[in-house]
């Protein structure tokens, strides 16, 4: 058996980059840096006196979005920072320097999000850095919603659920949690409406939200039915696309089931983004307790979202 080599990163000839690093290396270079720090720097702690300083923004702004790719908690991204390489390398962490951020520090950095609302802030100006770089937001917008799940559980210091969610049913389940509500552009699928609710409020109700008010089309599933003044007060130039439902006594005609179908060619894109939060960014069940929290989650993931689905044009254009 041949002894363990002790050298360094540098000697490691027979080493090739994984998967996740190259996955960093390419988040590293299309993420707005400058323009996400300028956001988020007048909120943030200033060196003040002899104490300790605190730790630079843009590593903080770093490991937050690890968090979000990696469905990592605050305790969970500072152990994965100390065991993964390459996680370190993108925070700009050098353990020969310099520890690696606790979790209190990490968590305060998200508090500091949350009470400021810069969630919905941060994806404004990661989808004006897409409309800079040629992924200009359309006339059509797809509008649905997903159920995010929450622990129903009663077995915690409070002895009672999550107060901000409920429980809703779809189909003949149950679910409990809360809803992510996204307005998509039906041509580069970029989410560029984000709101979050308790699961049991309809689709529908905050369907004015989701729309920029420039829409010639909105396309939608049948959870939209009847909803078109509530469209034309919020863009008044739109058609009202969304799938036709059935009644008991007044099932859909063929004709309008061909309808149908046709309109959900264009309406399955609304599936991506959603399929980038909850498969590949872990978005399946809320992380904290109230609304506001994960609704920062959330709108910060939608952002993060959009650049992963456009990372490729970006990064032929840099």
């Amino acid at each position: 058996m041949r002894q363990p080599t002790f050298a360094g990163e540098s000697f490691e000839i027979h080493r090739k980059l994984t998967r996740r690093e190259i996955f960093l290396n390419e988040m590293d270079q299309i993420v707005p840096w400058a323009t996400i720090i300028q956001a988020v720097e007048p909120f943030y702690p200033k060196p003040a006196g002899a104490g300790r300083r605190p730790i630079g923004l843009d590593r903080m702004l770093r490991i937050h979005f690890l968090q979000h790719w990696f469905n990592l908690s605050d305790p969970g991204v500072e152990e994965a920072l100390l065991d993964s390489r390459a996680l370190r390398r993108f925070a700009g962490i050098d353990l020969g320097r310099e520890p690696v951020p606790d979790e209190t520090t990490i968590c305060k950095f998200r508090h500091l999000l949350e009470k400021h609302e810069l969630g919905d802030r941060l994806l404004e100006v990661i989808n004006k850095h897409l409309e800079a770089s040629g992924l200009r937001v359309g006339t059509g917008t797809i509008v649905d919603a997903t159920i995010i799940h929450a622990p129903s559980s009663t077995k915690n210091r409070e002895k009672q659920r999550d107060p901000d969610m409920h429980q809703t049913k779809k189909g003949n389940q149950w679910y409990f949690g809360m809803k992510g509500h996204i307005g998509v552009d039906s041509r580069h699928k970029l989410i560029h409406s984000a709101a979050v609710t308790a699961a049991n409020v309809h689709d529908s109700q905050l369907l004015s939200d989701l729309l920029h008010g420039k829409e010639t089309r909105v396309w939608g599933d049948s959870a939209y039915t009847g909803q078109r003044e509530v469209i034309l007060k919020s863009a008044p130039y739109a058609q009202d696309f969304c799938n036709r439902k059935g009644r008991r006594n007044h099932p859909l005609t063929d004709e309008e089931r061909g309808k149908n179908r046709t309109k959900s060619k264009v309406r399955a894109k609304v599936e991506h983004p959603f399929l980038i939060l909850k498969r590949i960014f872990g978005f399946t069940k809320v992380r904290y307790r109230g609304l506001e929290k994960n609704g920062t989650r959330f709108f910060v993931a939608c952002g993060l979202a959009n650049l992963y689905m456009a990372r490729g044009k970006l990064l032929r254009a840099s």
